[in-house]
């Protein structure tokens, strides 16, 4: 019987529709847009159709990628979007609705990640973390919440990570986020699922961006980190983590909340 075909009753075979995973004429505001994750995800979603609004912690760095966006034939509008600061964070979203028209798509993906050991982190660094990691995750769900429940749909992709379900040296603070984060989903995706909205989590491994530039440039941690990535033994790469972005926010999707996808190839399996 052919892929996605069902039986009628005088036995011959009915066509159901195929999934899609193409974004087109939706409307995808990206937080920690500038570099890393962020940028390849605002290609990934132009790419897939999505126009994309890009959330920067300074407005005057989003030029290029705007450009790049542009030159696909997508829309775009770079936003002045500081995820420690709720005025901007509100400020972005409305703008975002007010320039489309609507929002169907947030990425959560700014985050900071301060190393310490546990016993020598800083009052700071923790406050830090947890205001972008955390608390500016949470109010920008809330925000774009709001304005996907006013249209009974939408989507929340959060960045969690492997950090979440492992222990980490040095990174106590940072995994305690991002951890919170996998459950924020899970709580979120069940109250807004009545709404039309679905809420997931991706979990990235250790992803090639200027945030691991210089942790994998040592040879000795490099070669434990492609150890560990049990399944596949090799450093991922951004567009590996917008991939998996791209599909929770597609049509194909849609039977899809509460879950966090571990994109870790094959870290958290041992």
């Amino acid at each position: 019987m052919p892929i996605g075909g069902a039986k009628k009753g005088d036995g011959s075979v009915q066509l159901n529709e195929f999934p899609k995973f193409d974004l087109n004429g939706n409307v995808a505001l990206v937080t920690g847009a500038a570099r890393g994750l962020g940028h390849a995800i605002s290609l990934a979603l132009a790419h897939a159709g999505a126009d994309v609004a890009l959330g920067l912690r300074d407005v005057k760095t989003g030029g290029e990628l705007a450009k790049e966006i542009e030159s696909m034939g997508q829309r775009t509008l770079p936003l002045q979007m500081d995820m420690t600061r709720l005025d901007q964070i509100v400020s972005a979203v409305n703008r975002t609705v007010e320039h489309f028209g609507h929002l169907d798509i947030l990425i959560n993906n700014a985050g900071v990640g301060p190393e310490n050991p546990g016993e020598n982190v800083r009052e700071e660094d923790f406050d830090l973390t947890v205001a972008v990691n955390l608390k500016g995750t949470f109010f920008a769900s809330q925000a774009a919440g709001r304005v996907m429940i006013h249209q009974q749909r939408g989507c929340i992709v959060n960045m969690s990570s492997q950090a979440g379900f492992v222990g980490l040296p040095t990174e106590s603070v940072y995994c305690m986020t991002k951890a919170a984060i996998a459950h924020l989903t899970k709580c979120l995706a069940i109250e807004w699922g009545k709404y039309g909205v679905r809420v997931n989590a991706i979990a990235p491994t250790f992803i090639r961006t200027p945030g691991t530039e210089q942790a994998l440039a040592d040879s000795t941690f490099r070669a434990d980190v492609i150890e560990r990535i049990a399944g596949l033994h090799r450093i991922g790469e951004p567009m590996d983590v917008a991939g998996a972005v791209v599909f929770l926010s597609s049509p194909a999707a849609s039977l899809i909340t509460g879950h966090t996808i571990l994109v870790d190839g094959g870290w958290t399996a041992r």
